[in-house]
């Protein structure tokens, strides 16, 4: 079942192996360097990328999970494990925001001195590193939530580089100590809407909301428009993880209609018409239909 998203999936796990241990050294780097040139910001970065490092990690093990075929108790298999991970990364984005926040509060009101040139160069290199997870992730991050979390949680650490790198040229060029906590608070403000569309599709697919690809009333016409339905009812439709949608329904076959006939084409024009991967229907003979499920 859904074979063609494993190899998808297989990629989209590569990719984050890949940035999980890019995360990982550039927090060492980050934090060697902040305990060296006593740069409070450079530390505060460092913390925000073990906050990230745990968040990809927890993807990481989500797109390793979700990977394991289904079994007798869970036969979907265990794709919203990857949702869950997305879920849980939306909150601690949410969470790492409001700490930037108010570190940056914090920091407007007692500025410290902070070595400018190391601050640059470090800066500079954790950004080069970001940029390079940024290209890593972006291939998958419009087909997964868990990818899309990643992505941002990445693009938030490169964010912070770019600040990191504008207040330390800004404080070699004018002594302005208060730069660092502006472009810190400007940071955190500009993930917070970011984060909360995240938490939003993912709260979607477990509440098992209509995908927003797909339109329901669309989808009945086009059931209910097929040679030989007389009725449909019953029919949902919701995700079972990012970019994996299911649907099923209750249809009415027509007088002299046969049931193979209209159960082939009726999920032709679902898979064909529609961004639908799994469809379940159960055709009924007229009469047979409960109005009360309409």
């Amino acid at each position: 079942m859904h074979e063609h998203a494993r190899p998808a999936r297989a990629e989209s796990r590569r990719r984050l192996g890949l940035v999980l241990a890019l995360t990982c050294g550039l927090l060492a780097f980050e934090a060697a360097a902040g305990v060296l040139t006593h740069s409070l910001a450079l530390l505060a970065d460092a913390a925000h990328l073990l906050g990230d490092a745990a968040a990809i990690g927890l993807s990481f093990l989500a797109l390793t999970v979700a990977g394991r075929p289904p079994d007798p108790r869970r036969t979907y298999g265990f794709h919203r494990v990857e949702i869950l991970a997305a879920l849980a990364n939306g909150v601690l984005l949410v969470l790492l925001s409001l700490v930037i926040l108010f570190e940056a509060w914090e920091r407007f009101r007692r500025p410290s001195p902070i070595l400018g040139a190391p601050m640059l160069v470090a800066a500079a290199v954790a950004l080069a590193v970001n940029v390079a997870s940024l290209r890593l992730l972006h291939p998958g991050a419009t087909e997964s939530l868990n990818l899309k979390a990643a992505y941002l949680e990445v693009l938030s650490d490169a964010l912070a580089s770019l600040g990191v790198v504008a207040a330390a040229v800004v404080i070699l060029a004018t002594g302005w100590l208060a730069a660092d906590a502006v472009v810190s608070g400007a940071i955190g403000l500009f993930l917070l809407p970011r984060t909360f569309l995240l938490l939003r599709d993912a709260v979607d697919v477990l509440l098992e909301s209509t995908p927003a690809g797909v339109d329901a009333g669309s989808l009945r016409r086009a059931i209910a428009a097929v040679p030989g339905v007389a009725a449909v009812h019953d029919l949902h439709v919701w995700s079972l993880t990012s970019g994996l949608h299911a649907m099923s329904a209750h249809v009415v076959r027509a007088e002299g209609t046969a049931h193979d006939d209209l159960l082939l084409r009726v999920r032709e024009t679902v898979l064909h018409g529609f961004d639908v991967h799994h469809v379940t229907l159960q055709v009924e003979s007229p009469g047979c239909e409960d109005a009360a499920h309409e």
